[in-house]
Order: C-alpha cells, then sequence, then structure tokens
C-alpha cells in the first residue's frame, strides 16, 4: 500500500492539523517526519474539543491509530512527556506511540545557545522559537548530536555530552558571557527521561515497512512548510529541516517508490510567522480583517500571524517543488464579507514580470505584487458541503486558485471543525 503525504505549501500554519486529522480517520500509521516542539497543530474533535498538539503526530487522537515520531524530528523529551501527559489527562490513549530511536535530541545547550545566538543578532534575527530545534540540527549535521537511543546507554549518553560540551560551554562563557551547563546535572535529568520513554523508543523505520508491505495505511505529516525547508524556502529566514515532500522521506525512512499521493495544505489567503520576505503582506484594514477573522496567531507562541492576500507564485513553486497531487484549501470562510478579493499572479522586480519565483534572494526582497481583482461574497459558507453550494463568487475565486497552481482543490475547509469541509474529490 503506497503511503500518503501532507505538506503545507505556504509558511505553515495553513491548517495541516485539520487536513491530518481528517484524513487519520482512514490511516494504520501517522508519522511525523520533521521539526520539533517549534511548531503547532490546532485540531478540534468531532465533540467539539480543541487539542493543540505540538510535537506527537496528530494520529495520536484517532483511536486505533499509531502515532509515530520519525528519525527527521529533534525531541525535547521533558516536552514530550508535559505534551503526552496533557494529552493522557484529558483522555487520549498514548501507549500506541512510537518514538525512533535515530531521533535526535534536544538537550540544554541547544536551547541556551538559540536564545542568546538570536539575542546577539538584533535586528538581523531569524525570529526562531528559542527552543533549541536549530542548534539540535547543527549539531546533527556536525555528527555531534545525542539520539533517543543514547537513553538507553547511560555511559555512552555521558561520554557524548562531555565531547560535546567541552566546545559547547566554552563558547556559552567566553564568547556569550553565560554559565557553562555541568555535564552530570545534564546526564541525571535525561537519564530520569529515559525510564518513561524507553516503552516508546523502537526501530520505526522497519515497523513501518512491514506496515507498508502488509497494506497498511500510512501517512506522512510535517511540521512548517515549503516556504520554510532549509534549502528550498526563503532562506535564512527558514527552519532547520526540510518539511518537502523529499524530507518525508529522510525523516521516516520511507523511500520515495512508496509515496503516490501528495497533499498540498494551502490556505486561501497567506500568513507567515517571524522574519522575512513576504511579498503580498497587508499593513491595512483588510490585514486587520484576517488576523482578526482567521485567529491568526500561533500554536505554539502565541505570537501575531503576518498576514496577506493568496500568492499564486508561491502555491505553484510549492506544487513544483512537492510534486503535489491535490490541494486541501482552508480558511475559505474567513474571506466572506470582503467586497474584493485579490490574488497575486506574479511579481513586478526591478521593471520585468516574473510568475515563477525568483532565482535570488535580492530580487525577492524587491518583489512587488501584481493582482488580479476578483469580486468577494457577503455570505456565510460554514454550513456549506457542496461546492454548487457556494455563492458563485466564491467558486470562481476557488477556481481560480486551482487555476493558477496547477493542481486541482480536491477539499475546501469551510470552518474549523472536522466536518466543515466541502470534498470535491475523495483523498483517500
Amino acid at each position: 500500500m503506497p503511503a500518503t503525504v501532507v505538506i503545507g505549501t505556504q509558511w505553515g500554519d495553513e491548517g495541516k492539523g485539520k487536513a491530518t486529522d481528517l484524513l487519520g480517520e482512514h490511516m494504520d500509521y501517522v508519522v511525523r517526519y520533521q521539526g520539533g516542539n517549534n511548531a503547532g497543530h490546532t485540531v478540534v474533535t468531532p465533540d467539539g474539543e480543541k487539542f493543540a498538539i505540538h510535537l506527537c503526530p496528530v494520529g495520536i487522537l484517532t483511536p486505533g491509530c499509531v502515532p509515530v515520531i520519525g528519525n527527521g524530528v529533534v525531541v525535547d523529551p521533558k516536552f514530550l512527556l508535559h505534551e503526552l501527559d496533557g494529552l493522557a489527562a484529558r483522555g487520549v490513549d498514548v501507549s500506541n506511540l512510537r518514538l525512533s530511536s535515530d531521533a535526535h535530541l534536544v538537550m540544554p545547550h541547544h536551547r541556551a545557545l538559540d536564545r542568546v545566538v538570536e539575542r546577539y543578532l538584533g535586528s538581523a534575527r531569524i525570529g526562531t522559537t528559542g527552543r533549541g530545534i536549530g542548534p539540535a540540527y547543527g549539531d546533527k549535521v556536525g555528527r555531534v548530536g545525542i539520539r533517543v537511543q543514547d537513553l538507553l546507554d547511560p555511559g555512552i549518553l555521558k561520554q557524548k555530552l562531555e565531547m560535546v560540551l567541552r566546545e559547547k560551554n566554552q563558547v556559552l562563557v567566553k564568547v556569550y558571557n553565560r554559565k557553562a551547563i555541568d555535564v552530570q546535572t545534564v546526564v541525571d535529568e535525561y537519564l530520569g527521561y529515559a525510564d518513561r520513554l524507553a516503552p516508546y523508543i523502537a526501530d520505526t523505520r522497519l515497523e513501518l515497512d512491514k506496515a507498508l508491505t502488509a497494506g497498511k495505511n500510512v501517512l506522512l505529516e510535517g511540521a512548517q512548510a515549503t516556504m520554510l525547508d532549509v534549502d528550498h524556502g526563503t532562506y535564512p529566514f527558514v527552519t532547520s529541516s526540510n518539511p518537502t515532500t523529499g524530507g518525508a522521506c529522510m525523516g521516516s525512512g520511507i523511500p520515495p517508490t512508496r509515496i503516490d499521493k501528495v497533499i498540498g495544505i494551502i490556505k486561501a489567503y497567506t500568513t507567515r510567522v517571524g522574519a522575512g520576505p513576504f511579498p503580498t503582506e497587508l499593513f491595512d484594514e483588510n490585514g486587520a480583517h484576517l488576523l482578526k477573522v482567521g485567529g491568526e496567531y500561533g500554536v505554539t507562541t502565541g505570537r501575531e500571524r503576518r498576514c496577506g492576500w493568496f500568492d499564486a507564485v508561491i502555491g505553484r513553486y510549492a506544487v513544483r517543488v512537492n510534486g503535489i497531487t491535490d490541494l486541501f484549501l482552508t480558511k475559505a470562510d474567513v474571506l466572506s464579507s470582503l467586497p474584493k478579493v485579490p490574488i497575486c499572479v506574479g511579481y513586478d522586480i526591478d521593471g520585468e514580470f516574473h510568475e515563477e519565483m525568483p532565482m535570488s534572494q535580492t530580487a525577492l526582497h524587491h518583489a512587488t505584487p501584481r493582482y488580479e481583482y476578483h469580486d468577494g461574497w457577503w455570505e456565510d459558507i460554514s454550513e456549506c458541503r457542496e461546492f454548487s453550494d457556494l455563492p458563485k463568487n466564491a467558486q470562481s475565486y476557488i477556481e481560480r486558485l486551482e487555476e493558477l497552481c496547477g493542481a486541482r482543490i480536491s477539499v475546501i475547509g469551510v470552518g474549523p471543525g472536522r466536518s466543515q469541509n466541502i470534498v470535491r474529490s475523495a483523498l483517500i
């Protein structure tokens, strides 16, 4: 049975949690394949309960589904246990969780360095959450990372930590005038987490391969989104991992030949958290409307999201880079009551018109959006369940997005609830 990937197509916060939760009903396994607790999904269950999930796969809310934290995730064990305890306290069965033995750990020195370096950058800061995600990935690539499996061997854990803190403490103390981190204190703390995490630790690559071979349905979900991909996003204002389809393979151990569907989650407008270029960003009453009506506040940080009109250049780019087969359009209901709904169809850059993403960072910073203006609609669409139920102007807007992005819009979200969707083409 082939696997399915869910991808964010913009700068994150498109509503992947809702889409993954909806698809999770049909899945045997849901795999989180990258990122850490610097991101979050908001899910509203059928009985109206609202969950904010940060590190666990959204599939943990679906009875009978096996949630997997893959090898591409960086895991803060204290945060993971806190999240599991919170879910269990609300009646969620967390016993099925699988945690890859090869996932890397977020350590105290990662958090310390993340905060101090971001502060040191001043006006040039990236806008990180300060949770140690970037430094953890840096150590992974630098081959000095500490992995989940190291929690099961106290000797190895201490040996690796002594080695890495020789350098990290020098940087903290001599460069940033911060206190050194004590090796034994960290070892004792993390061995305490080991006792509780041990039942969840598994060879997730092998288990997922067996599941696919047995005909099980496997869904791969990431955090962040295409434009925050460290290779394909708006570098350097990106995350430290690969949320794109290629990253799904690397972060789960599932080869590309076993993936046949890539579902792109795309918001009916555009938002971004943190610093970096954003051509369609709004600073007027329309931006305030999208912020307020869309509830555009970060799930993890609570920060206000920057809001702007839909950017078809980014939509086309995401479809191309990820090989998207279907789009799931979210938050179409937020656009109700706007007299005009613009769509960015391209950029004007130094006197030239560009329909595709510019090659250089400099060009993107100089991009001015060129808009196509569509008539809005006043009707409340939250109860619509068929495409024909939508106002004609809403139908035209959605059909134009589909045309500009180059992929079919199979599902349209018209509200935050699990059932508030219009399904034009079955995703599973």
